[in-house]
């Protein structure tokens, strides 16, 4: 059987829909394009040399 007490004490409320749009757009993570095209500019660099 489920401990109600115990359950609330672990209970976190979620964001509210502003609140987790500005924490998405915040966490500025890369992309497989950017990675792609970072790596490609560094190819150009190296053999431009």
């Amino acid at each position: 059987m489920l401990d109600f007490d115990e359950e609330i004490k672990k209970f976190h409320p979620s964001l509210e829909v502003e609140e987790a749009e500005d924490a998405i757009y915040k966490y500025n993570s890369k992309d497989m394009t950017e990675v792609m095209m970072e790596m490609l500019e560094e190819m150009k660099e190296i053999e431009r040399q």
